[in-house]
């Protein structure tokens, strides 16, 4: 995938079909989407295109908004690039642009970046005020001569599933604890991204010694409080692994929230290492035991759970 961040050192830009979002998650629906756009880019024998944003436009033009995300922009891009995509546009989002009609940003994407199709996502808006609908889109791509296509939308055709497939579905889903569901929606397991920080190290001498995650990005979304089976990488291999989120309440930590994961047959120091933590499924609800030995009962529990599990 080729990434364009400043338009001004591209060379040999050739033209391209192209839809645009935030696709924060790359989810089921995003890639249902750009898969359309591939399609629609083969037949006409143009560069298939992304357009999407480092920064969620709500934030840009509200500062008091405080997005709750999916993936950060590098997650972001990761994603996109392995949907065959051959090009991502990553568009600065200001009060200028967002000042453009319509009319305006289109002929901005036709006259800079090469757009010659846009495809529109079924329930997309864009433009000053996002007022105008398709049907503007089409009378708008006729004048400038850019073919304007309407996008098929996704269904995810599973009677458990009742939820429509977009970012907001999966972000309740996940502030329920429900990640094998929300993996479902996102067409892959729910992962965070962090470095391992010191901790307490209880959890050595009750025989699960853990691995504390700082997470990299504070705007993404930790799941609910409990007890999960992951996956980790550490330093390029994979291992399985119990996972809880939580205050630690049997050992009174108080208000504190740690993300502190039990890896699988792995021992080592790995302090100051990335991980990277998949969810699988959620075990249990964090609660309090009566007393050290009773939690330790029941991590040995967990532990089984965990691995039968994945």
């Amino acid at each position: 995938m080729r990434l364009i961040r400043d338009i001004a050192k591209e060379q040999d830009l050739c033209p391209a079909v192209a839809t645009i979002g935030f696709f924060d998650g790359v989810h089921c629906g995003h890639r249902f989407l750009i898969e359309q756009v591939r399609e629609a880019a083969a037949s006409r024998g143009l560069a298939s295109a992304v357009i999407t944003f480092p920064e969620h436009p709500r934030a840009v033009m509200h500062p008091d908004f405080h997005p709750e995300l999916l993936t950060t922009c590098d997650e972001k891009l990761e994603l996109l690039a392995q949907t065959g995509i051959d090009r991502c546009v990553l568009l600065d989002f200001t009060s200028e642009l967002s000042a453009l009609s319509a009319r305006q940003f289109m002929e901005f994407l036709h006259g800079r970046y090469g757009i010659q199709a846009l495809v529109i996502g079924y329930d997309h808006r864009f433009g000053r005020g996002r007022s105008e609908g398709f049907e503007d889109y089409v009378r708008h791509g006729r004048e400038l001569g850019m073919e304007v296509l309407p996008a098929e939308a996704y269904q995810l055709s599973a009677p458990d599933c009742p939820l429509p497939v977009c970012s907001s579905s999966i972000r309740r889903l996940l502030h329920e604890g429900d990640v094998a569901s929300a993996a479902r929606y996102l067409g892959y397991s729910y992962f965070l991204n962090g470095t391992v920080v010191s901790g307490f190290r209880v959890g050595h001498r009750i025989g699960y010694p853990t691995a504390n995650l700082q997470v990299n990005d504070s705007r993404k979304i930790i799941p609910a409080h409990g007890v999960y089976a992951v996956r980790v990488e550490v330093d390029g291999r994979m291992y399985g692994g119990m996972l809880n989120i939580g205050c630690r309440p049997t050992l009174a930590n108080g208000d504190n929230t740690t993300i502190e994961v039990h890896i699988f047959d792995f021992a080592g120091d790995i302090y100051r290492h990335s991980l990277r933590l998949s969810f699988v499924r959620r075990i249990r609800e964090e609660r309090k035991f009566a007393s050290v030995e009773e939690l330790v009962e029941q991590l040995h529990r967990d532990a089984g759970t965990a691995r039968g599990m994945l």
